[in-house]
């Protein structure tokens, strides 16, 4: 008789930057949708997350990407990775070099190189059941709707975003055959920590939280992409508009809209 690996059946999603925020949301969904989830962070407080497994972990270090996606291996298929984890900063092009570099190291160490470590990691993994990986954006790679898309002192974050559309774009067409979609959501302003923190009081203008987008919205979008089987696509979230997938664009708009 023909043994049955029960892990072969479970489905397992790694989530980045999970201690907070969206990353929150998306491993609380994914645990909605019965996956088991393993989250991670470099803020200790990802171990109060009520899922199946959390590490301390920096996505921009080789060795702790490993130990991330070797516990996921041991839990089941990975079937999703949420490149969630991202850094922001002020980043004026009139910096001095030494803190330019610095800012560089910091920005894309997590933005760009963890994306590329943990995605690399993951993949080999994925390819055996098929699967989705997304990638967290943002709305400034795409056509500006309101004031304030792409400002001046963020050039290296911005750079980071943009450089991501060519991950989604590549990983899209290469995967596509082992049954994998790869997309980037692109989302405005969402009540995370990340935007609290930019103002002094840590609260909201009043005027902006009536309208803000909410991490959960973000995360129920995630997984209605999913559902859809669309792949490489950029997936706008806008403030004041419904947080939808929205029709298919065509195959010239589908990364930068």
């Amino acid at each position: 008789m023909t043994s049955i690996n029960p892990k072969a059946s479970t489905r397992v999603a790694i989530v980045s930057g999970a201690a907070q925020g969206l990353g929150r949301a998306f491993s609380l969904r994914l645990m909605e949708a019965n996956y088991c989830v393993v989250a991670f962070d470099i803020d200790e407080s990802v171990m109060d997350l009520p899922v199946t497994a959390k590490l301390i972990a920096d996505q921009s270090q080789r060795l702790d990407v490993q130990a991330v996606v070797k516990t996921a291996s041991q839990l089941g298929q990975i079937g999703v990775l949420v490149n969630n984890a991202g850094k922001w900063k002020s980043t004026p092009v009139t910096s001095d070099w030494q803190t330019s570099l610095d800012d560089w190291d910091e920005i894309m160490g997590t933005n760009l190189l963890g994306v590329m470590l943990l995605s690399r990691a993951a993949i080999p993994h994925m390819k055996l059941c098929g699967g989705h990986i997304i990638n967290i954006s943002s709305y400034y790679v795409l056509p500006a709707k309101s004031d304030g898309t792409n400002p001046p002192d963020t050039d290296l974050y911005s750079a980071s975003k943009w450089a991501l559309n060519g991950f989604t774009d590549a990983w899209a067409k290469r995967l596509e055959a082992f049954g994998i979609t790869v997309n980037g959501l692109c989302m405005g302003a969402v009540d995370t920590p990340m935007l609290r923190n930019l103002f002094p009081s840590g609260d909201l203008p009043v005027d902006l939280l009536e309208k803000v987008l909410q991490p959960k919205a973000i995360a129920d979008q995630m997984m209605d992409l999913m559902l859809s089987g669309r792949t490489g696509e950029n997936i706008g979230a806008f403030v004041g508009e419904p947080v939808t997938i929205g029709e298919q664009p065509p195959l010239h708009k589908r990364i930068t809209g």
